[in-house]
């Protein structure tokens, strides 16, 4: 190996581990069990309570409560490498958290996406429609809410096309010649 391709090496195995950060602490990840699914707690959460989990998903509603805490209705989604929650991932339901701190509706609005470690608490039933629907609850011990940035989609992504009807010849190359579409927008 020449010395160029050693260093090369050498800073790839640095830089490594920077790809596979954790956003939930160690200390909280190690008091998870990887056996324990969101499944299975949902089918019967106070069976579970007491345990600690990390999970994750798209925030539906946030409430606050008159004692000062706050309930945030979650949308699961299963989580990456990152602890960061897979969109294109199937949901297994719904779980709320609570959190003993007041956390503002408008920051931690409808559609971001959050990470929570927690301990569950067991379960609570509010309606959802016209059903009684029982959601998992966790008591959050570190929550991570997402930047918004860092779940848009860039334009390699498959949710973008280009549309050929916007390729001018006279025009020349972008930003005037070609045109792309994210998810129907046309602006």
């Amino acid at each position: 190996m020449t010395q160029k391709a050693k260093r090369a090496f050498v800073f790839f195995l640095l830089w490594l581990p920077l790809g596979c950060v954790h956003v939930i602490s160690k200390d909280i990840r190690t008091q998870t069990s990887p056996l324990i699914t969101f499944r299975q707690v949902s089918q019967d959460p106070n069976a579970y309570r007491g345990r600690t989990v990390v999970w994750g998903g798209e925030i539906i509603e946030t409430t606050n409560q008159k004692d000062g805490s706050t309930l945030i209705e979650v949308f699961e989604r299963p989580l990456g490498l990152k602890d960061d929650p897979k969109l294109t991932a199937a949901s297994e339901g719904r779980f709320l958290i609570r959190s003993d701190k007041y956390l503002d509706p408008y920051i931690y609005r409808k559609g971001r996406k959050i990470t929570v470690g927690g301990e569950i608490l067991g379960e609570e039933t509010k309606p959802l429609g016209k059903m009684d629907y029982h959601y998992p609850m966790v008591l959050s011990k570190q929550t991570y809410l997402w930047d918004e940035s860092y779940y848009y989609p860039n334009i390699y992504s498959r949710s973008y096309y280009l549309d050929p009807w916007w390729i001018y010849p006279y025009w020349g190359w972008p930003p005037y010649g070609w045109r792309f579409y994210y998810y129907g927008y046309h602006g």
